[in-house]
């Protein structure tokens, strides 16, 4: 195959970016290349606000195809959560077909090296980000999230956390030299010598299955951790969240090409309507890395099951926040309050369980009583939510009737303290959009444990009453233990629960936010600095993104000769 793009042009264009990445996660300073502001793109190539949307729109009701081999069939079926039928088809893909074709390519991207590998990673995260407003579209229509959070979280957040994964496993690949010459003395005798030679080499096919919420953001550190340390990706989507993941798919493919890879080391498993292919896919022996986000049931069921296959799961957690004391009350609620409306509390990181001392807090306001806390940051939602421009600029809409069922439900579980309420969309008149409940929940009620020690996914909040700051943490600790969770939040003045609290997170891997009142908020993370799970708890078996994420995707083989 002849490359349009040689691997000079290609570390000349992207190896700076690469150092710089390498230093950021070094460090763990602030750093993106990927611009956050929509009026940052329409140059240089990169498509612009308007031609953007016309790109999504041009894609509405087409054929995406991409050239795959072993094609049977041609399938879709994705609603907008917004009420818009896309209407887009994608190759179905003839397994024992597409699997082969897609090995035939691994041992020459293998002998390309690790620095030539990352480079066209990064040229496939360069284009992707010039398309960065039609994909903005795409992850909006597909998962629910307002355009804004699809912007960017779907866009430049997505494309600096596959770069961070494309980085860390660039430094586990040349932490071994590629040769060595190795000599032991032997006294009178002639030394031993011999020349070793030391290749990273794939495990085989990876498996990376998508989730709806987040296609693209907890998509690409799986992606490009695998095929930037040599191996095949087979990028198998949520059905109803195909089309960021495929046009993702289309650009890895035309990039490969044209640096004169065989560009069938990505492909696409799209899937007909009900015929739930994970399982099918995660078993066959040519899969050997399986990177999965969603349900804790199907995810044990694939570290159980998938036993030739290394497996990196997100599943789910209870995330909680213990709310003790706090020195500016009025930024506590104000950043609680955003972090639990955000994306209707679709995230794996939203706060479920806030645990409050029943006879109350200390804050600069004066003491306020379990009850008052929970009401001022009911009126809190309210106020930011009031506004329903600003409402669904904030909550985006509901994902799937799953989530619409639970948070319908929530209101028997207890004292509603925060009503959810309909809002419509005059954009998409289509759109479920839902206000937050707020539960009031007893930590000391046996009846009450059932609700706050079980996920709740969606805008579902419990307020569970404790008797005392160090019940909280118990009960932290029990919920961490047991449940896992993606985060941590606690509000205290006091040292000493502070400590306790980071003693609980210390000891049962758990990432946690002490005192956030600011506009940095317990379920966003950033690239480059913020550790996304832990891999230490039931929540997760890995974590986006640290070296174990990555260095277990290749194996090092030796070659010794005599000198």
């Amino acid at each position: 195959m002849t490359a349009a793009l040689s691997a000079h042009e290609l570390i000349a264009r992207h190896r700076s970016t690469l150092d710089q990445a390498l230093e950021a996660i070094r460090t763990r300073a602030y750093w993106s290349p990927h611009p956050e502001h929509p009026k940052a793109y329409g140059e240089n190539g990169s498509l612009d606000m308007a031609a953007g949307k016309a790109a999504f729109d041009a894609l509405l009701g087409s054929r995406l195809d991409l050239g795959q081999p072993g094609t049977d069939d041609w399938v879709g079926g994705e609603t907008s959560p917004y009420g818009i039928d896309l209407g887009v088809t994608y190759p179905h893909a003839d397994l024992d077909v597409l699997l082969p074709a897609m090995k035939a390519g691994q041992r020459a991207w293998r002998d390309a090296g690790a620095e030539q590998r990352a480079v066209v990673c990064l040229e496939i995260l360069k284009r992707i980000s010039d398309r960065t407003h039609e994909f903005a579209h795409a992850v909006m229509h597909t998962s629910g999230q307002a355009f804004m959070m699809a912007f960017q979280a779907g866009g430049p957040h997505a494309q600096d956390r596959g770069l961070e994964a494309v980085a860390y496993a660039y430094v586990e690949q040349v932490r071994t030299p590629d040769n060595a010459e190795w000599t032991k003395p032997q006294g009178k005798r002639d030394p031993l010598a011999m020349n070793k030679q030391f290749t990273p080499v794939p495990r085989g096919i990876a498996l990376m299955i998508g989730c709806n919420t987040f296609p693209t953001w907890n998509g690409y550190p799986g992606l490009f951790a695998s095929l930037a340390t040599g191996n095949a990706v087979l990028v198998k989507p949520h059905p109803r969240a195909v089309l960021p993941l495929a046009l993702t798919v289309q650009v890895a493919r035309e990039v490969l090409a044209e640096t004169g890879f065989d560009p069938n080391l990505v492909a696409l498993a799209a899937e007909r309507p009900g015929e739930g292919i994970a399982k099918t896919l995660a078993l066959r022996p040519e899969i050997r890395i399986i990177d999965y986000t969603g349900s804790t049931e199907f995810g044990d069921w694939l570290e159980a099951n998938a036993r030739q296959a290394q497996v990196y799961t997100e599943k789910a957690g209870v995330n909680t926040v213990v709310v003790h004391s706090t020195s500016d009350y009025k930024g506590m609620l104000a950043n609680l309050a955003f972090s639990l409306s955000l994306y209707s509390g679709q995230m794996c990181t939203t706060p479920q369980n806030l645990l409050v001392p029943r006879e109350g807090i200390s804050t600069d306001q004066g003491p306020k009583s379990y009850d008052e806390v929970v009401a001022d940051l009911a009126r809190s939602v309210d106020g930011l939510l009031g506004d329903d421009a600003r409402a669904n600029a904030l909550l985006g809409a509901i994902v799937n009737p799953d989530v619409k069922a639970r948070l319908e439900a929530a209101s028997g579980l207890g004292e509603v303290a925060l009503a959810s309420r309909e809002i419509t969309n005059p954009d998409f008149p289509g759109a479920v959009v839902r206000t937050p409940v707020i539960v009031k929940l007893d930590g000391a009620k046996p009846d009450d444990e059932a609700a706050y020690m079980s996920e709740c996914f969606g805008p579902v909040s419990f307020a569970v009453a404790v008797d005392s700051a160090e019940d909280a943490a118990e009960l932290l600790r029990r919920t961490v233990r047991e449940k896992g969770a993606m985060t941590v939040g606690a509000y205290t003045t006091d040292p000493e629960v502070e400590k306790a609290v980071q003693e609980v997170c210390l000891e049962e891997a758990a990432q946690l936010s002490l005192n956030l009142t600011g506009g940095v908020y317990v379920n966003q993370t950033a690239a480059f600095s913020d550790f996304h799970g832990s891999g230490g708890n039931p929540a997760a078996s890995a974590a986006l993104c640290d070296g174990a994420f990555v260095a277990n995707r290749f194996r090092v083989v030796e070659v010794r000769r005599d000198a």
